[in-house]
């Protein structure tokens, strides 16, 4: 049943829904009816999470670790986090400028709940996370999209950025490894932002590090208070341990900024849902200084599958796709399928038809580009295995290849 508008808050009366967990929910409807879907939609590792992370969490259990914690997290998860922003990203970070949270999109809520009042602006380079712009929405702001095409790897430009700055900008969003595209931003392309963001210093920059692990061919890895310590007083750098460690349902995030911006987001948080599972950050414990040879193999893994999904798709008709750099997403260009007829009759007029039709025709779950703001494309989750990976890629090549003009 639909509520009537006027007795919704008026922010999430305007918000959307996701487009990743609408699509989910059609391949849930269509698996209950008996139907075999490969879902390619998700944006989750397939593989267990550590074995001696799960051990940590049911010896927590066992331990009596059962109760609640401090709204910030447990100190010794703290320690380790500010431990991991100082060996892998080179941040000098005290504890005590951390925050553990519910799941990552929990940091930027928190963040953006914190310090948005209404009408203020977000830059947010499209493609996003879907996710992005509808927070913004929530927390009574607005979210200023700015089209980062093909042309520039997917990337903001300094000029792109300088053209969207306006007396209202607050934050910056930047997410690197991208979710949709893959797309990584290097040492110089970072230094070249923060160029364009020290002449402006009311704007805040929240770093989405997420996929931070994900990353192929040897790219290294640069986060931007790293990389312009300049800017470290304005800059919120968000982790967390469901990609690196496969522990999307454990549901802990992190993150780190300036203490003044900490304050707020724990204050917020202690009204909100107070501290993270307790249980859940044993385990994110265990994973931050445990073994971390579980990083190279899947990261192994997701680079032997980005090769084999982006070569099947360039060999379907009508697709395009750029070699992604990091994450485990495909954006494959589908233009040339518009204005095209599927075997059961459906005209494909949009990349959301496109994906409709996949769905419907071909059991392929996947998502619009355009609902990551940059159409037409095709967003392709390769966190599965090399057999139904293939299977999938093979089906999208028959839908392509059955199209009539």
């Amino acid at each position: 049943m639909t509520a009537p508008v006027h007795e919704l808050n008026r922010f999430l009366a305007e918000a959307k829904p996701s487009a990743t967990y609408k699509v989910m929910d059609r391949v849930a409807g269509r698996r209950a009816a008996g139907d075999r879907i490969i879902s390619l939609c998700a944006g989750e590792p397939d593989f267990d999470t550590p074995a001696h992370v799960c051990e940590a969490g049911i010896a927590a259990i066992r331990a009596g670790h059962t109760r609640y914690t401090q709204v910030a997290g447990l100190r010794a998860l703290r320690e380790a986090v500010a431990g991991k922003f100082q060996r892998e990203n080179g941040l000098d970070v005290d504890w005590r400028n951390t925050l553990v949270c519910s799941g990552g999109k929990q940091v930027i809520f928190n963040a953006l709940a914190a310090t948005l009042n209404e009408g203020d602006e977000v830059v947010v380079p499209a493609p996003y996370w879907v996710s992005y712009p509808e927070i913004v929405q929530l927390c009574g702001g607005r979210a200023m999209t700015v089209a980062c095409g093909a042309e520039s790897g997917f990337k903001l430009t300094p000029d792109a950025l300088q053209a969207s700055i306006t007396s209202r900008t607050r934050w910056l969003i930047l997410n690197s490894p991208s979710n949709p595209t893959g797309a990584v931003y290097s040492r110089s392309e970072l230094q070249a932002l923060a160029e364009v963001l020290l002449a402006h210093p009311q704007v805040l920059v929240l770093s989405d590090d997420i996929y931070e692990h994900l990353i192929f061919d040897g790219i290294e890895f640069f986060t931007l208070a790293q990389v312009e310590p300049r800017l470290r007083e304005r800059v919120l750098t968000m982790n967390g341990v469901s990609k690196a460690y496969a522990m999307t349902g454990w549901r802990i995030g992190f993150g780190t900024g300036p203490g003044w911006l900490i304050e707020a987001m724990e204050k917020l948080q202690g009204q909100q849902t107070s501290g993270a599972c307790t249980i859940s950050q044993h385990a994110a414990l265990a994973a931050l200084t445990g073994p971390q040879d579980f990083i190279d193999q899947s990261r192994t893994a997701f680079q032997r599958r980005r090769d084999m999904v982006v070569d099947l798709l360039n060999r379907a008709p009508g697709l395009h796709c750029e070699v992604p750099q990091g994450a485990f997403y495909a954006f494959a260009a589908c233009k040339d399928l518009l204005g095209r007829i599927t075997p059961a009759g459906t005209k494909l007029n949009s990349d959301e038809d496109v994906v409709n039709a996949l769905l419907d025709e071909a059991n392929v779950a996947t998502v619009h580009g355009s609902a990551f703001g940059l159409g037409p494309y095709v967003r392709i989750a390769y966190a599965l295995g090399d057999a139904p990976l293939r299977a999938a890629c093979e089906a999208i090549h028959r839908f392509s290849q059955a199209l009539a003009d």
